[in-house]
């Protein structure tokens, strides 16, 4: 027969019929008599209860089916007279597919750190914390999809590997096909990269966005969503070396258009994981952080606050607050910064505008007063910076003249140039950090723990 999914199965009524569920065993108590089997497979974060007449079955079998196990259950669903669940399996038949010692298998009935389990990321999935994590993150893939599809954009796919650096900071994965013991070398001793693979240097991509450009400045409005690479030896709860990244690129929209898209982005997918994940959220709101349910409630019914750099720095200063990092204009806002706007000034989240040009990207829209950019960062409660975004640069002149400023090869930005130079319009865009999503969105406190396998300094396992 058909197997049956646990997470359809306990919303189900149609009790004395008989089911099939297979799944892993989570816990099993019970006595001579009865045996009480909690079985997950996946599909919840719930488990459904298998009773066990233990009389009627091999006691060798019994013996076998411990935490962990892998097993096939077929019996009658009947409603349940024990607490906790609503309904329960009348074991008929048991098929033990897959033992697990419990000797030596790691994920027994008992707490486990998440340092301990991220040593085991490739079983740490069968644990209830990151079930529940990594179901939110298909769900906050889809609607990411659903959310752009919806509001008629492009999904397009930007390269892995490139040749440019799109944020102009040579903190990038080198790719490579020469052999680190016989490098060839130029007259004047350095790499000769025109025997390489691609005939010249090239690298793992930091962004999409300026391919992200060439796109919507064809199409009106696209996204990317794909895997970005930094090659930052920065060992922080916030930091990985390969994350994933959500990049909308709009045709005809301005900064004030590109912050209500955030905005509005952010609250949908938020709004989402609260219909579509109650019973994950409700979990990890138990288990992980008190508040996460509150936090993201009041997210989505309240406005973001919106101001300038200038004026977030005059908040900073008389704060009376001591940072561990200085606050002057011109110094790029650090996370203890972002953390006091958002934790205890505003006690909301915040987009801040109009940064110093000469801590923000080459590409960015250059404002009236020759001294600032229409940048836009989102700050969001315990994350800090979520999106990152800006206004682009749209006059020809204005980007070669930025681009001649910071020493950037100016042939090998020609074909970025041409969008300048043919049809050019105002146009805008930003970046979300899909892992930062997610740390918001769970309520977990470590960015590795939100990514299946993660990628950090000197930690590249699995």
């Amino acid at each position: 027969m058909n197997r049956s999914i646990i997470k359809e199965l306990l919303k189900s009524n149609e009790f004395d019929t008989t089911v099939l569920v297979k799944g892993w065993v989570r816990t099993k108590r019970g006595n001579n008599n009865v045996a009480f089997v909690a079985v997950n497979d996946g599909s919840t974060i719930h488990n459904i209860q298998v009773v066990i007449d233990v009389p009627s079955f091999d006691p060798e079998l019994l013996r076998k089916i411990t935490t962990g196990a892998s097993v096939g259950v077929q019996g009658k669903l009947m409603e349940s007279k024990g607490q906790g669940q609503t309904v329960e399996i009348i074991a008929e038949k048991v098929e033990l597919y897959g033992e697990a010692d419990p000797e030596v298998y790691p994920l027994q009935k008992k707490g486990h750190s998440f340092e301990f389990l991220r040593e085991i990321a490739h079983l740490r999935v069968r644990t209830n914390t990151f079930g529940a994590v990594y179901r939110i993150r298909h769900a906050m893939a889809f609607a990411i999809h659903k959310y752009f599809n919806d509001l008629g954009f492009y999904y397009v796919h930007t390269p892995i590997i490139t040749a440019s650096d799109a944020e102009g900071a040579g903190e990038m994965f080198r790719v490579s096909t020469l052999d680190p013991e016989n490098l060839p070398l130029t007259e004047d001793k350095k790499v000769d990269y025109s025997k390489d693979f691609f005939g010249k240097a090239t690298n793992l991509t930091v962004s999409g966005q300026l391919e992200g450009e060439l796109a919507a400045l064809a199409l009106g409005g696209i996204y990317t969503f794909g895997p970005t690479f930094r090659a930052e030896n920065s060992n922080t709860p916030r930091h990985l070396a390969e994350f994933w990244m959500i990049e909308p690129e709009m045709a005809f929209y301005d900064i004030t258009d590109n912050m209500n898209l955030a905005e509005d982005f952010l609250k949908y997918l938020i709004n989402y994981a609260l219909d579509n994940c109650a019973d994950d959220l409700a979990f990890l709101n138990s288990m992980v952080d008190k508040e996460l349910l509150e936090r993201l409630k009041f997210v989505v019914n309240n406005s973001f606050i919106r101001m300038s750099y200038e004026g977030a720095i005059d908040i900073l200063k008389s704060s009376g607050q001591k940072f561990e990092f200085p606050v002057s204009w011109g110094l790029d806002l650090q996370a203890e910064h972002e953390r006091y706007l958002v934790e205890k000034h505003f006690k909301c989240p915040v987009i801040l505008t109009d940064y110093p040009r000469e801590i923000k990207a080459f590409y960015m829209k250059q404002n009236e007063d020759n001294k600032t950019v229409r940048a836009m960062d989102v700050l969001f409660p315990r994350i800090g910076e979520i999106i990152g975004g800006s206004q682009r640069e749209e006059d020809y002149d204005k980007l070669l003249n930025r681009i001649r400023e910071m020493g950037m090869p100016e042939k090998e930005m020609d074909w970025y140039l041409d969008t300048r130079r043919f049809g050019t319009v105002v146009h805008s865009g930003f970046g979300l950090g899909f892992e930062r999503l997610l740390l918001f969105v769970t309520g977990m406190a470590n960015i590795r723990d939100v990514i299946p396998f993660p990628r950090t300094p000197r930690n590249a396992e699995f």
